[in-house]
């Protein structure tokens, strides 16, 4: 089981796990030993995610998330399979976290009457400036 928050844990069976030859340095074991992981997360039918942290969690996956729904997470970082594997529900943990947080709601506000007044005198200068830029008449 992966604990995520207090309301929010994921049950082993909704986790699948592949392993592949990791890149980077290693010797000679980087071509003998699978220590790569491939964390997959069946998020779309999970009954432990609600609705909204769905759609949140889709949107900050970014290219992780599948056409079928499902988060991919790959951790290659070390030369230890079972590291890589902590490191990988480490990083889904976070990615769950995160999305399980609601962002704050804007609250609309108007400019200053000080700021407004600032702006249109910085636009009048501006605007007087390039005025000033055009052809010379020659009075001689």
């Amino acid at each position: 089981m992966l604990h995520v928050t207090d309301a929010i844990t994921i049950q082993e069976w909704e986790l699948s796990e592949q392993f592949a030859r990791a890149q980077g340095p290693g010797g000679q074991n980087v071509n003998k030993v699978e220590t790569a992981v491939e964390l997959r997360f069946e998020a779309e039918r999970s009954p432990h995610l609600p609705d909204p942290v769905k759609r949140r969690l889709k949107r900050l996956a970014g290219r992780r998330w599948t056409q079928d729904g499902a988060v991919v997470i790959f951790a290659q970082e070390t030369r230890s399979q079972a590291r890589n594997r902590e490191l990988a529900r480490e990083r889904l943990a976070e990615l769950i976290r995160e999305a399980s947080v609601a962002p704050k709601r804007r609250i609309a506000t108007r400019p200053t009457l000080g700021s407004q007044k600032r702006r249109l005198k910085a636009k009048a200068v501006r605007g007087e400036v390039k005025t000033l830029r055009g052809k010379v008449d020659g009075e001689e």
